[in-house]
């Protein structure tokens, strides 16, 4: 991230209250300087979504609004804050659900008339990409530039290049199927509760990977990803054995599927990073808290792999404060006019202040120098 100055250094600390509402966690926190986390409350509403199999935008947009309050004042309680005494408010604008944003949104700037306080809209990808800041100490910069970054998530797999800091490229995104859809939709075929990430990896333990030969998709000369084609494959393996076998090998099916996803997010990130010259790799989103998946990468990279504590990799309202802390610093915060954007490319963020907000963007004077 930017360099700060002992000039800025020397000034009081800057508190972020932090707020997402992407999906289905509704969640707040405070970060102090964009490294310590002094609150990070998270409300989960898994249970209420494993009857479906997946999650059911409406109900997590009705639970959103139930939870929010609470989350709130727990997370300024356990940081030993009020409201007033935090220096901005950031909230998740896109890309995610567009009725669970809203209620986020709606509840960030009732926050930010009432107090007075800045109001920064944030990047969702962005604030997985930057939850890595999280992970260090706070007098050392951890990101080494140009950087290499996987998002892989229940909605997202995306690989993108980190030029600089808060400047992105995306290099390819998924075609089809996120990964952890295809861990989701998989889990359902091997009848593993939702959601399927923690069950394909617990049914994977005492699985043979090589039991079964399902297909990667390398996609050459390409920087996408598939994960249709692997779903398809286990689809088909499960409905020949249901006709010839008195049970399902779930574990060997877990394991193999497990191993084919991880195979293809490390040998194409690692590709990217040698073909980019990188000098660090980040590995962010639900799924990068998959043992096997962060085990292949410190195991195979000779690079810097950088992958956030296992209760930052899930959405939550840390990463979100990260982002708005060094927003902060440049100046950019938004008016309250702003509006969700359910449908953002995180490319949008390395053209112009204006194309980054998207309107109601308010540049104050940069104090990160």
């Amino acid at each position: 991230m930017p360099q700060v100055s002992q000039r800025s250094l020397s000034k009081p600390c800057y508190r972020i209250l932090g707020i997402e509402s992407s999906c289905d966690e509704t969640a707040a926190a405070v970060v102090e300087n964009g490294v310590t986390i002094l609150s990070n409350v998270v409300a989960s509403q898994a249970s209420l979504h494993a009857p479906f199999g997946g999650v059911f935008p409406e109900v997590a947009s009705r639970q959103h609004l139930i939870t929010f309050s609470p989350v709130i004042e727990q997370a300024l309680r356990e940081a030993h804050v009020e409201l007033c005494e935090v220096d901005a408010i950031a909230v998740t604008r896109g890309p995610g659900l567009p009725g669970s944003l809203v209620v986020g949104m709606n509840l960030a700037k009732g926050l930010a008339m009432v107090s007075g306080k800045p109001l920064i809209g944030v990047h969702h990808l962005e604030a997985h990409l930057l939850s890595t800041e999280l992970i260090g100490e706070p007098e050392r910069n951890s990101i080494a530039y140009p950087a290499i970054g996987l998002i892989v998530s229940g909605g997202h797999t995306e690989l993108v290049l980190i030029e600089e800091p808060l400047r992105y490229r995306s290099l390819g995104g998924t075609l089809d199927d996120a990964a952890g859809e295809a861990f989701d939709k998989v889990a359902r075929l091997l009848n593993l509760p939702y959601p399927g990430g923690p069950s394909i990896q617990i049914a994977s333990k005492n699985g043979d990977a090589n039991a079964f030969a399902f297909p990667r998709a390398w996609l050459e000369g390409s920087w996408n990803f598939s994960f249709s084609g692997l779903k398809t494959a286990v689809l088909r393996e499960v409905k020949r054995l249901e006709r010839f076998a008195s049970g399902l090998p779930v574990e060997d099916l877990a394991a193999s599927f497990q191993q084919a996803v991880v195979d293809v997010l490390v040998g194409k990130t690692l590709l990217a990073a040698e073909t980019f010259q990188a000098k660090s790799i980040l590995v962010v989103g639900g799924v990068s808290a998959n043992q096997a998946l962060r085990e292949a990468f410190l195991s195979q990279s000779s690079l810097p792999v950088l992958i956030p504590p296992l209760f930052l990799c899930t959405d939550n309202a840390a990463m979100v404060a990260v982002v708005g802390y060094w927003r902060f610093l440049k100046g950019q915060v938004d008016g309250l006019e702003m509006d969700v954007l359910p449908n953002w490319p995180l490319v949008s963020l390395s053209e112009s202040p204006q194309s980054t907000s998207g309107g109601g963007l308010v540049v104050l004077p940069d104090i990160s120098e």
